[in-house]
């Protein structure tokens, strides 16, 4: 099967390209005006260079290479002219099936006006093969399969601040910012303004790591007008973009705001210089993500349902051209779907997509608020809860007060600071073996604890993050309050930090506290093992051991 990727050298193409390199029976063509940088990625991974300007003799460069698949990964697809589709009619008359990762709201809804040539020609055209709407969709469906209607679809995108976006993708995002963006609200159609209008989101796959909670901003995107004819009793559609660092994004916000109010002039002219200082700002933790957040009635009553994934590292970027490779390896194996021209509303399902996802460092998961007389960590954790070990479900599901008992280990890391911390919480002193002692007292959804180790006890206080601190878990040592995410793998429950503060002003993240803390039951016992340890500092103190529930507290 001959594939052709207008684009191919691009940021979406490439990812594309080598997404499909990777699996035999393609002869891969990597084509774009750049013959230079199509031979580059070619002696890379594989396949042939060619040049084929779209805006040039497209025809002519298909009809000489007869490709079977031709998918357009070059864009901006807000930007093609009188006749967008001058590419989509080049591919029927070569005999080629057409794919595309527009993300331009009119582009990909306008392809519909292209069916009949394309029944007629027996040709494949699907825009829009791309995270939004391809995944988006994908995801919307699996959240709204049981509600009887689906009233809100709200989506965001947080690219991790490492990965390069193409010029394609900038230059898109300016010629809307401060733009009117026609969406969906409260039922009526209105115009908000682009890259103004803001929610705000802690991507939290259930029993994952969270990214850190992210602004993201009103972004034209085909959902806008595409969900509203997929699902008629929908009163509202949002998408919006959270990239990091947000400092530029704020700064973005405001000259799109400025331009709204003729402040300014449009953005869409300084896209390359937009293109390198975006590229050129590159800090923060090196990890993205997505999230479809469903709102609908179930038997009368209201659900609010969010599909997460979080990505790490550059594993994230291969999700735009996940889609069009689950295509294109279908039409491989011989399914190939109906002709006509449509957009990628509801070509995949989310089963589509694991084994890309699970081919690398991704995570996803459905949040559904659990109820509020849910125990304390089931509520921070949903269904991934039910993935703990049974011991550790148990020292954590009670409603009431209890009395956990059993032995421990207690080392002490060395120097001042290490024993004057020790001191300041009244952690244990260091000891071969001793007893261990642990009251968990529950009121109105918190939990004091008091550990006990030997004759020296500390107590803390476990709570529900709310604002920045959501889906995590506070616990406050006297002064000190201490923010964790909890993660799920390997058979434990991971405590992870991901903020602190002292009397309620927060501190910096790279002075946090860190250390390896879980709990387990390799051997059917519950037991912890918990470090503190300290930039520049190391080890405060780490304690281990077992325990087993005893009684109520007193």
């Amino acid at each position: 099967m001959r594939v052709l990727i207008l684009g191919g050298y691009g940021a979406f193409g490439t990812r594309l390209a080598t997404l499909l390199v990777q699996e035999a029976g393609f002869d891969l063509i990597i084509a774009g005006r750049d013959l230079v940088r199509a031979q580059a990625l070619s002696r890379a991974i594989g396949g042939e260079a060619v040049v084929i300007d779209r805006r040039g003799d497209v025809a002519g460069g298909l009809a000489a290479l007869k490709p079977d698949i031709v998918v357009d990964a070059s864009g901006p697809f807000q930007g093609y002219g009188s006749d967008p589709y001058r590419v989509i009619r080049a591919c029927f008359a070569a005999g080629a099936d057409y794919l595309d990762l527009a993300d331009g709201a009119d582009f990909v809804a306008g392809v519909t006006a292209l069916d009949a040539e394309a029944k007629a020609a027996g040709r494949v055209a699907v825009s829009g093969l791309s995270t939004l709407p391809a995944l988006s969709f994908a995801a919307a469906r699996s959240l709204a399969a049981d509600m009887d209607v689906l009233e809100s679809l709200e989506i965001g995108i947080a690219p991790s601040p490492r990965a390069p976006l193409g010029l394609s993708v900038v230059a898109a995002t300016a010629s809307y910012a401060g733009a009117p963006v026609r969406r969906l609200h409260n039922g009526q159609e209105v115009d908000s303004v682009g890259l103004v209008e803001g929610r705000r989101w802690i991507l939290a796959p259930p029993g994952g790591l969270p990214l850190r909670r992210r602004l993201f901003l009103l972004a034209e995107a085909p959902d806008l007008r595409l969900a509203p004819l997929a699902w008629p009793g929908l009163k509202s559609v949002w998408t919006g973009a959270g990239p990091a660092p947000q400092g530029p994004l704020r700064l973005l916000r405001l000259l799109a705001w400025l331009r709204r109010h003729r402040l300014a002039p449009s953005l869409a002219p300084f896209a390359g210089v937009f293109h390198r200082v975006i590229n050129g700002l590159s800090w923060g933790e090196d990890r993205g993500g997505m999230v479809v957040e469903a709102r609908g009635l179930r038997g009368g009553r209201p659900v609010t349902r969010s599909w997460m994934l979080t990505a790490e590292g550059a594993d994230g970027p291969f999700i735009p051209a996940m889609a069009a490779a689950a295509v294109i390896r279908r039409m491989a194996a011989g399914r190939r779907p109906a002709a006509g021209a449509r957009p990628a509303t509801g070509e995949l399902e989310l089963e589509d997509f694991q084994p890309f996802f699970a081919a690398r460092r991704i995570d996803t998961g459905v949040w559904e608020e659990p109820p509020c007389d849910a125990p304390l960590f089931q509520r921070v954790l949903g269904d991934a809860f039910h993935r703990l070990p049974a011991q550790v479900q148990a020292l954590h599901a009670g409603q009431g007060d209890e009395v956990w008992a059993g032995d421990a280990v207690v080392e002490r890391g060395g120097g001042p600071l290490a024993s004057l911390a020790c001191a300041l919480i009244g952690l244990p002193v260091a000891t071969d073996k001793t007893s261990a002692r642990v009251e968990i007292l529950r009121r109105e959804g918190r939990e004091t604890w008091r550990r006990t180790f030997g004759s020296r006890g500390f107590f803390s206080q476990l709570s529900l993050g709310r604002g920045r601190d959501a889906r995590l878990i506070v616990e406050r040592f006297g002064p000190l309050t201490f923010a964790m995410a909890l993660v799920v793998g390997e058979d434990r429950l991971n405590f992870v930090v991901r903020g602190w503060s002292f009397l309620g002003l927060p501190l910096p993240s790279v002075l946090a506290p860190s250390g390896a803390s879980f709990e387990a039951a390799p051997n059917g016992r519950f037991t912890f093992d918990v470090e503190i340890a300290l930039p520049l500092v190391g080890r405060i103190v780490r304690y281990r051991g077992d325990l087993s529930r005893t009684a109520p507290a007193a």
